[in-house]
């Protein structure tokens, strides 16, 4: 094709069937080709497993198989639902809130990032709605599915919430099979307005998740997020907010459960770029066998940001000595009245806990289960509601 971007000779499998699907949308990819170890964002989480592999665009997924996977779910009972199968909506499966309406804005970019890079040149269209100002739209369940082998999938979102609305979106991305799941979340929060975004990764364990989530916050406006990731063999969870006006705030939660070889990422950069704004954000990562836990949370505050409160705390439990957490919290702060802190603390179960509770008649795997709910329950208590808090739950021991 006349103008197409081109690739190295040497360039991987993966990276060449990125640009050629692309075609002119790829010349950012094949520049920059699929980040390695030495990219210091992905430092703890490469690439690798992906490289070799000529990803292809997935078929469309009939309602049959869509309808099986979501009965394997824990998924809420009440309020609306959205469906997407293998990058397409499923209109037989999905409906709307009534109180929402089309976004029709563009996607911002966001320069330099892979999972944004790949996802612009490959997108395909997702969510995109508005809800009006002073409109409470309820509950939204938004589930991604995927179905097929070396194929890749790439929504694009858009939710803008004008001043004073509010949406609560449960956010759910599974699958079967061997693939790349790479949504973008753009989200406005106006003025006064509330999303509370819960997201649960639950990919198949041969499958890979690239997120990336975008948020702008205006004034006294929240974006309250929680994740929690338990699937895929390779998963990365990248948020970044930015609260550009006076008393925004930003709740960027989550926990991880990992097992056997996988990694799981969760990335995020806070951006306190106006003041009298606050962030929250508790992490807790669970590791057992050989998996592989990563949190890489960057909290940025602007010379204008006076009065910034920060915090952010990221804490591992290692149930196996072959078990790995890599925790990089940071702070850049250029105002110099601000409440800022953030820490990372890594242990493994208590022995003298366990030997109580055994000594009490509970067996060992159940006494194990008990001490690690216990690690859990202080990050699951951050998401207010309280239905939703207990599906977490549920689907953390499905």
């Amino acid at each position: 094709m006349s103008g197409a971007p081109t690739v190295t000779q040497d360039a991987a499998p993966a990276l060449e069937a990125f640009v050629a699907r692309a075609a002119g949308q790829g010349a950012a990819l094949a520049e920059t080709g699929l980040p390695t170890r030495r990219v210091e964002a992905w430092r703890y989480t490469p690439l690798r497993s992906i490289a070799d592999t000529a990803w292809q665009k997935a078929m469309p997924l009939p309602t049959e198989t869509a309808t099986a996977l979501l009965d394997r779910l824990v998924l809420p009972e009440t309020g609306a639902r959205v469906v997407y199968g293998n990058g397409q909506l499923l209109d037989a499966l999905s409906a709307l809130p009534e109180a929402v309406r089309q976004a029709s804005e563009n996607v911002s970019p966001l320069k330099g990032l892979f999972s944004a890079m790949l996802n612009t040149a490959l997108g395909e269209r997702g969510l995109d709605i508005r809800v009006p100002a002073g409109t409470d739209a309820g509950l939204l369940t938004l589930v991604s599915l995927s179905d097929g082998q070396d194929v890749s999938t790439h929504l694009q979102h858009r939710i803008v919430l004008e001043d004073g609305a509010s949406l609560t979106l449960y956010d759910v991305s599974a699958g079967e099979g061997r693939y790349i799941a790479n949504p973008r979340f753009d989200i406005v929060v106006g003025k006064g307005a509330t999303l509370r975004h819960v997201k649960v990764q639950r990919e198949s364990l041969t499958g890979t998740h690239l997120a990336i989530v975008s948020a702008d916050v205006a004034e006294k406006g929240e974006y309250d997020s929680f994740t929690l990731n338990q699937g895929s063999s390779l998963a990365r969870h990248e948020a970044v907010v930015t609260l550009g006006a006076p008393h925004a705030m930003a709740h960027v939660n989550g926990v991880q459960i990992v097992d056997g070889q996988r990694l799981n990422d969760l990335t995020s950069m806070i951006h306190h770029a106006a003041p009298d704004g606050s962030s929250r954000q508790t992490v807790k990562t669970v590791l057992s066998e050989a998996g592989q836990g990563v949190f890489q949370g960057k909290i940025l505050v602007d010379r204008v940001a006076q009065k910034t409160d920060g915090y952010q705390m990221n804490q591992a439990l290692l149930l196996s000595e072959k078990a790995q957490i890599n925790s990089k919290p940071e702070l850049e702060i250029y105002a110099d009245d601000v409440k800022c802190s953030h820490g990372a603390t890594v242990g493994a179960l208590d022995d003298e806990q366990l030997f109580y509770l055994r000594s009490r008649g509970i067996a060992e795997a159940d006494a194990r289960d008990m001490l690690v709910r216990a690690f859990l329950i202080d990050a699951l208590d951050l998401v207010s509601d309280e239905g939703l808090r207990d599906l977490l739950l549920r689907s953390m021991t499905s």
